[in-house]
């Protein structure tokens, strides 16, 4: 019990954690930060070899200096097969379907954006979503990215 809830902790904070690629201003603010467009990645803490990439509005001005912003929910996302990858059992069989893999907190009260993976049995093929929610009331903008899990054999002439 105690080695699964250990486990559960340091998934939980694999899952928080992103690297920072690029950033891109989207509008001018004269006072504080100008809103950006953040491109982060991080890498699926239950698949080894699958990287996402995923790109988010982030608000600027005063409110968004001392993190008082609420981020709109506009996001893509993008994964890809970056070494090999072995799928544990319950991912396998759909046990996990919906697992979260990504939190991220986009105000300083009850709204976060979140990327929760799926596996399509039978096209062998991990699917990860992106999306916010609130507490009162989520936002039906998303985006979903496909990794299929195959290996191309060469066509012989």
């Amino acid at each position: 019990m105690k080695y699964a809830t250990l486990a559960g902790l340091m998934v939980l904070a694999a899952s928080t954690q992103a690297e920072t690629i690029a950033k891109v201003s989207t509008k001018f603010r004269m006072l504080g930060p100008n809103d950006k467009i953040v491109i982060e990645a991080f890498d699926d803490p239950g698949v080894a070899g699958v990287t996402c990439y995923l790109s988010r509005a982030k608000t600027g001005g005063m409110s968004g200096a001392v993190g008082l912003a609420e981020d709109t929910s506009d996001a893509s996302i993008a994964c890809r097969q970056t070494g090999p990858v072995q799928l544990a059992e319950d991912i396998y069989n759909g046990q996990r379907d919906g697992e979260e893999v990504f939190k991220k907190r986009t105000s300083i009260l009850f709204k976060t954006m979140q990327v929760v993976r799926f596996y399509d049995a039978s096209r062998n093929t991990l699917i990860y979503l992106t999306y916010s929610d609130k507490l009162v009331d989520g936002s039906p903008k998303n985006s979903i990215t496909a990794v299929p899990l195959y290996r191309p054999t060469p066509v012989k002439k």
